[in-house]
């Protein structure tokens, strides 16, 4: 039976990704369905660019956003009567309190069925579940291969935690102010993220390789502990999603803004609090870009060491390939990071379960399944195929920087900066805040942003793809991130159109006249 599973593995594994791939798609579609329903309503909120969210990742992060605009107040209500100001769910009722149920209960296990499908079924995602449904024997099969939590796992994550508190409160770096909240306060964040993350890098490096006549400890220090990490990065996500709520609840940092839903599931996995602080310990900003993204970089670099280990020989190309494109991604987030103050990640979203835990677990695990898998799976790309996977990724980025960077232009010139020889078009358009006052926008309509609305997404997918075919075609769990972005993706563009035709009415729908094609031009 185990030759024919073997023979059917790449089949087999196809269907238990694309079943992988429904649940990631269920998390993050369904549970955001409500969401988008208030933000269709007329006074839903209007949008702002995202670089990643936690879970919809990361996110988390840099390359991984683009939607709408980022200027004025995060929330409009253009009835000006006061309902549904945040544009948020309002309701309790049973099916949204399955979806976020299901939410907590499934997310994680992914997360943990991955680590073992990878761990003791030589990354094949079928095995498992197949020796399952064959046998049935749950603890042999899965609950004997399940990590278990450490003492030395809470260690290493606890030093990495604090110190990364440290670097953010007193690393000397620049500062700089977020968009104004819906209460009206302007914060002022501290932006020393870059200097964290290459003090971070040099110290782990320089600690533990021997070259360096130091060692404090083993350069394969991550990934000898990753599963039990994992264990402790649940404990850690759930934590602080639970330490927030009852922060808004009890001793809000901003009272005015913080809004309770009255659906108690749906304020813990959202989050009621929009800028909880301790200080000046941001925890939003904290979580989103220090201890899970600067990580990453580190746990890339672990993944290197311990496949040199492993193998006796240097790093192959692919799994330093994969290293290069996250580095550029992750640098790329540090660089930019006052601008990341204007995404919907800061000046929109509430600091709850979805992002505490999603930046604590889905990042730093999900992101990184490549580099996992290169550890045990190495692969020797062709030039040819070094090349054309660089070549994919660099593309990638240059499309997510260059629609940026027009975007930006165009802001700060007010239209005025030309687009390729030629001044900008775009379209005219007006929205009210909350307070009565009417604000205008351009919507631009030249450049990359006039081929498709969400041309940056194009990049983002480039980018993603290249992560994965950098792992070659033998097994299909590397693959996951791009079907993730995809599923992602594709649904904010859903998302965003919904909210700004509430925003902007009839001149969005100008606006979609100009630039029909939503993120590949010409097919969609």
């Amino acid at each position: 039976m185990l030759t024919l599973l073997s023979q059917l593995e790449l089949g087999c594994t196809a269907t238990t990704l694309w079943l992988s791939v429904v649940v990631a798609g269920f998390v993050v579609v369904v549970s955001r369905a409500f969401l988008s329903k208030a933000e269709a309503s007329p006074s839903s909120a209007p949008t702002s660019r995202t670089r990643r969210s936690s879970i919809s990742t990361p996110s988390t992060s840099s390359l991984n956003g683009g939607e709408g605009e980022s200027e004025g107040p995060v929330n409009t209500n253009a009835t000006g009567e006061g309902e549904a100001l945040w544009g948020r769910y309002y309701g309790g009722d049973l099916f949204w309190s399955f979806v976020v149920t299901m939410v907590f209960v499934f997310t994680p296990m992914m997360v943990f069925y991955f680590y073992i499908a990878c761990n003791s079924y030589d990354c094949a995602l079928s095995t498992p579940a197949l020796q399952l449904y064959e046998t049935g024997d749950f603890a042999g099969i899965i609950w004997d291969k399940m990590p278990v939590p450490t003492l030395k796992a809470l260690q290493i994550l606890s030093i990495w935690v604090g110190y990364q508190v440290v670097l953010y409160l007193y690393l000397p770096g620049p500062q700089a102010y977020g968009q104004e909240t819906p209460a009206g306060n302007k914060l002022l964040y501290n932006v020393n993220g870059l200097r964290a993350f290459i003090l971070s890098n040099l110290l782990y490096v320089g600690l533990s390789d021997p070259r360096f006549g130091v060692e404090l400890f083993s350069p394969t220090i991550v990934y000898d502990n990753w599963g039990s990490m994992l264990c402790i990065a649940n404990i850690l996500g759930y934590a602080v999603a639970t330490f927030c709520y009852f922060k808004a609840m009890y001793a809000p940092t901003h009272p005015g803004d913080v809004k309770f839903s009255g659906s108690t599931i749906y304020d813990y996995f959202m989050g009621a609090e929009m800028n909880p602080r301790i200080g000046e310990l941001d925890f939003k900003l904290f979580f989103n870009g220090r201890p899970g993204i600067i990580a990453w970089n580190i746990i890339n670099i672990s993944f290197m060491y311990a496949q040199v280990e492993a193998t006796g020989q240097y790093p192959t190309n692919s799994i330093l390939l994969v290293g290069a494109l996250h580095f550029l991604y992750i640098i790329d987030f540090f660089i930019n990071e006052d601008w990341y103050l204007k995404t919907i990640d800061i000046n929109q979203d509430h600091m709850g379960w979805y992002l505490g835990w999603g930046d604590c677990v889905w990042l730093p695990y999900m992101y990184t399944l490549q580099g996992f898998y290169l550890v045990t799976h190495p692969v020797d790309l062709t030039p040819m195929q070094f090349g054309l996977v660089a070549a994919c990724g660099m593309v990638g980025y240059a499309i997510f920087r260059g629609t940026n960077a027009q975007k930006d232009s165009f802001r700060n010139s007010g239209g005025q900066e030309p687009i390729w020889g030629k001044l900008p078009t775009y379209v005219v358009a007006s929205y009210k805040t909350a307070d009565g006052a009417t604000h205008k926008s351009l919507l631009l309509t030249s450049g990359f942003w006039g081929l498709a609305r969400h041309f940056n997404y194009l990049g983002d997918l480039l980018i993603s793809f290249a992560y994965c075919a950098a792992c070659g075609f033998d097994h299909l769990l590397p693959y996951f991130y791009i079907v993730f972005m995809a599923i992602l993706l594709v649904h904010r563009v859903g998302r965003d159109h919904h909210r700004c035709h509430a925003k902007y009415g009839d001149k969005w729908d100008e606006y979609c006249a100009a630039v029909p094609y939503r993120i590949i031009p010409y097919v969609w």
